[in-house]
């Protein structure tokens, strides 16, 4: 469901892409602006704490990665004041440095915050729903 301020959902929206503008670009500059200070990032069971740890982990996955495709897609937000919930789902085309290339559909479940006015994730969670040439050959 989209519930809550219309403005609200789409500057959550443009968040994502954001996201994926730096995914796409690996630039961890971008990426790392959409990551509330204490914010964690469960990412298939491992926790990442801060956004320090964060940005530090996504730079050294995506340092394997000669390029990628993202494309993200909210299939729901939920605000609540200067809170939200939302789900989204992500396709993702990986080209590694060694050639191997795989497609990766993922979800997101994640929490925001508004923190001085702007919103940020403050907990993701991702998860793979569908993956094609998972060992990349």
């Amino acid at each position: 469901m989209f519930r809550g301020p219309l403005e609200d959902r789409v500057e959550i929206a443009e968040l994502n892409g954001t996201y994926a503008d730096g995914v796409v670009r690996k630039n961890a500059a971008t990426w790392g602006t959409v990551w509330a200070e204490n914010a964690t990032w469960d990412f298939f069971g491992q926790m990442f704490e801060g956004r320090d740890a964060i940005v530090g982990f996504w730079e050294q996955a995506m340092s394997g990665l000669e390029a990628v495709s993202f494309h993200c897609v909210p299939c729901m937000i939920e605000v609540t004041g200067d809170t939200a919930t939302s789900r989204v789902q992500t396709q993702e085309i990986l080209h590694m440095k060694d050639g191997k290339t795989r497609v990766v559909g993922g979800l997101y479940e994640d929490e925001l915050g508004k923190i001085d006015g702007k919103w940020q994730f403050t907990h993701r969670k991702f998860q793979i729903v569908a993956e094609y040439n998972p060992s990349g050959d």
